[in-house]
């Protein structure tokens, strides 16, 4: 498999992939820890917490099911989302992370599982045409809009979750 999908069933294998490992990751985080800054953050020289590394992984999988809906209904998209710009994503992250910012552990780890579960029923209900035969935003296709907003991220977050866990001799 190359590292980037080309075909439905890569990109449902990316995504379940990646989706395993964080969720590993994430389920060996003690309580007192997952409120503690210290992961790297989306705008450079930040740092943020283990919950909010999942509330990003959370806003985005639901952005992707967002543009999809109001695509296939026939309404305007706003990407990445409304009131931002694609220079403004740090914003963005900072944004998602205060929606849940008063969430659970457990809760952010079930909306996590949900709206991945979501994104993998959606790859599943689409043609391999639908996810890779045409252009679906801009030069990108679906299927390479869907691996940019989740087994991506997943992959990048968990390389810091990992750093985090390393630095607070966390096994």
């Amino acid at each position: 498999m190359s590292s980037v999908p080309q075909a439905k069933q890569e990109l449902y294998e990316a995504i379940t992939l990646a989706f395993e490992k964080i969720v590993s990751d994430y389920s060996t985080i003690p309580d007192e820890y997952v409120r503690v800054k210290g992961v790297e953050g989306n705008i450079k020289g930040t740092e943020i917490s283990v919950s909010d590394t999942l509330a990003y992984l959370i806003g985005w999988g639901r952005l992707v099911l967002k543009w999809y809906d109001r695509m296939t209904s026939g309404k305007a998209v706003d990407f990445p989302e409304t009131g931002y710009k694609w220079s403004d994503l740090g914003k963005l992250a900072q944004d998602i992370h205060s929606q849940y910012q008063e969430w659970e552990y457990d809760d952010l780890l079930s909306a996590f599982k949900k709206t991945t579960n979501d994104i993998l029923t959606l790859v599943e209900s689409l043609s391999e045409q639908e996810l890779y035969g045409a252009n679906w935003y801009e030069k990108y296709t679906l299927g390479r809009m869907i691996q940019f907003n989740t087994s991506s991220p997943m992959k990048n977050m968990r390389t810091k979750v990992r750093k985090f866990k390393r630095v607070n001799y966390i096994s």
